[in-house]
């Protein structure tokens, strides 16, 4: 049906709000962080901005602290995602399985997606603390060790109890995902199944995955995202330490543009790994059309 003059005027006067709010507080900032990242912007150059093209994208790509934060989140994200998908997805089929108590379990599940990021992660620190609840169990009630272990002290295990961190609060998400593509399968599909003499390992693969393989690629490409956003929890358990051996790229990001003033750089940086997730981004959509 074609509008008349006066439908397509009513429609735009009440897009406008919205696209005005898209715009200034969006886009805008998109692009106007996009045109810093070619300008030597910091603390000493608020009022005149020198263009330096490429320079921070260099200086980026030539740091070694970025590199280390690089490696950091790309070690997050693979030991995370998986983590949480596969837990998350064995989660919502013992739930989906069971016949009584199903909301109390969601619920129970659930509650660490919920919680805050900066609890659970002084939480943490708190507990994987050298002088904290954990040691203080292994020296002093089961006496495995007679020292302290000095769990954030280093840059693998620092990185471990954010990765704890990140898969205890995702599996809760994965869990409801997963539970709500489950119960979309049809069950006539797992009956003939068990006609045709499939086991439960059978139906796993050949029926209950290909029917939830699109909230599978949803999970995945939202978790990989994700984790390259981690920035509270390893901000507070460990804030780069020792010698920003535990940066991520948003933590390091926040240290050149807040503590050194270098904005250009930190511009750049974003750009840099907004480039990197959408390559990962088609990368996981191809894989998973191969598959199909």
């Amino acid at each position: 049906m074609k509008l008349n003059r006066e439908s397509k005027i009513q429609i735009g006067v009440l897009l406008l709000p919205g696209l005005l709010v898209f715009g200034i507080f969006t886009f805008y900032p998109i692009v106007r962080l996009f045109w810093m990242s070619f300008f030597k912007w910091d603390f000493g150059s608020f009022l005149n901005q020198d263009f330096i093209g490429l320079e921070n994208y260099r200086t980026v790509l030539s740091d070694r602290n970025f590199m280390t934060a690089f490696a950091n989140t790309l070690v997050y994200t693979i030991i995370t995602v998986p983590a949480q998908m596969i837990l998350g997805l064995l989660v919502a089929i013992l739930v989906n399985a069971v016949s009584r108590f199903k909301i109390g379990f969601r619920v129970a599940y659930y509650l660490p997606v919920i919680t805050s990021w900066v609890i659970a992660s002084l939480i943490f620190r708190y507990v994987f603390n050298t002088e904290g609840l954990l040691n203080y169990f292994l020296t002093n009630v089961i006496h495995v060790t007679s020292q302290n272990i000095h769990w954030l002290d280093s840059r693998w295990g620092g990185m471990a109890v954010a990765m704890l961190l990140g898969i205890w609060k995702g599996i809760g998400w994965n869990m409801v995902v997963f539970l709500a593509a489950l119960q979309t399968v049809p069950l006539e599909l797992y009956e003939s199944a068990s006609l045709d003499g499939a086991g439960g390992w059978q139906k796993f693969v050949h029926v209950t995955l290909p029917g939830i393989k699109g909230t599978v690629l949803f999970a995945l490409v939202m978790l990989t995202i994700g984790g390259f956003n981690v920035y509270t929890s390893t901000k507070l358990i460990t804030d780069g330490k020792p010698g920003h051996d535990t940066e991520v790229v948003l933590t390091w990001m926040y240290y050149k543009a807040f503590s050194n003033g270098k904005f250009g750089y930190s511009a750049a940086l974003s750009f840099i790994i907004a480039f990197v997730l959408a390559i990962l981004a088609v990368v996981q959509f191809k894989l998973m059309q191969n598959k199909e």
